[in-house]
């Protein structure tokens, strides 16, 4: 919305003005209650700095003339002590034979040049609410796509951020939420999760993600359709973005391989997502409620052979012995493959070759329970 009040002719800005409320309104759902409250606390912070600090004043607005009007509120007193904002018993009879001690009289004492004052006070506290309203259009129209998969066009790049169009709206994605190895050019589309919602000083910010480990399961709830109407649960999902991820999940229906659901015929439903996000290494591995499985089944594709763990309840540690060829594959590349698996289940695991432990005997084997060699 454009203000176009002419300088030289404070009457016609009052017409303006009446019409900016009333476009305001309608177009933007901004009531002319609030802006002209917000005008007016403006005004008397104005006309106190530069008129008279001390005097206590009022601003009412004239809507029949479109103009704003300053009164001064003086308190009756017998003995005035502050002209600024007292009047004598016998001054206030002579313009009401009703006033008494303790009312309030109000005088009009708006300035001969106030009008252009106004005019300049009521454009900058329009074009506020202007942007107070549009940021929070924005808010209100998309926290509803909070951690939800969006499409968005990159528009450009810096240093500091991505920059990508949703709709008629600037996202931004931070350097930390970039995959790693990807190259992002604008007229580019690509698929982001939305992480936050809200606003700063500078404004409504949407922030997004291609790192976040969410994106994976909305990606997944896309592709598959037994995720997406709940047959199939992903309870875990660890990450490493850009090189791999592993993924939990199990099926409400016995009759459906949650883990082969998801991998699809052929592996083409994980390679679809594993082509979205530019050959990242998904694995894919069924949960269990005995932690033992659901560990072993963690360290996939190594093998396990028993699981230890902690003497006390609320100990979320494992010891996990894997035969001595697969001690490498258990860990991982750098360490990778055991760091997820702890991710995904929530256990410290540390692992053992089967060299090092003195003894598995079947009972403790079956128990997921193991002596380690003195």
């Amino acid at each position: 919305m454009q203000l176009n009040f002419r300088k030289d002719d404070i009457r016609i800005m009052s017409k303006e003005l009446i019409k900016s409320f009333t476009a305001l309104e309608e177009q933007k759902g901004i009531k002319q209650e609030e802006i002209v409250d917000a005008i007016k606390a403006a005004l008397i912070a104005a006309y106190k700095k530069n008129y008279n600090q001390a005097q206590n004043v009022e601003v009412i607005f004239d809507e029949n003339k479109g103009k704003f009007i300053v009164q001064a509120v003086k308190t009756v007193v017998d003995e005035v002590q502050d002209d600024r904002q007292q009047v004598s018993l016998k001054d206030a009879l002579e313009i009401n034979r009703a006033y008494e001690v303790g009312d309030e009289i109000r005088f009009e004492v708006t300035p001969q040049n106030f009008g252009r004052l106004a005019a300049q006070t009521a454009k900058q506290v329009i074009m506020q609410r202007l942007r107070e309203a549009e940021r929070a259009h924005i808010i209100e129209e998309y926290s509803q796509y909070q951690n939800e998969l969006i499409t968005g066009t990159v528009e450009r790049v810096d240093n500091r951020f991505v920059y990508i169009k949703i709709g008629n709206v600037e996202a931004v994605m931070p350097h930390n939420d970039q995959m790693p190895g990807e190259v992002y050019k604008p007229q580019d589309r690509i698929k982001v999760l939305v992480t936050k919602v809200g606003s700063d000083a500078k404004g409504t910010q949407i922030t997004v993600s291609r790192t976040a480990p969410g994106l994976v399961k909305r990606l997944f709830e896309q592709e598959v359709p037994e995720v997406y109407n709940g047959t199939v649960e992903i309870i875990s999902i660890a990450r490493e973005a850009g090189d791999r991820t592993k993924i939990a999940v199990k099926s409400s229906d016995p009759n459906i391989d949650p883990v082969g659901t998801l991998v699809g015929p052929k592996g083409s439903r994980v390679q679809n997502i594993v082509n979205e996000l530019s050959g990242e290494n998904i694995d894919v591995v069924k949960y269990e409620e005995d932690p033992s499985d659901y560990i072993a089944n963690a360290l996939n594709p190594a093998e396990v052979i028993a699981v230890q763990f902690g003497e006390a309840n609320d100990d979320k540690s494992a010891l996990v012995i894997v035969p001595d060829y697969q001690l490498s594959l258990a860990i991982g590349k750098k360490g990778q493959n055991v760091r997820l698996a702890a991710r995904l289940t929530e256990y410290k695991i540390d692992i053992k070759p089967e060299s090092q432990v003195e003894f598995v005997d079947e009972d403790s084997s079956a128990n997921g329970e193991v002596e380690s060699a003195d």
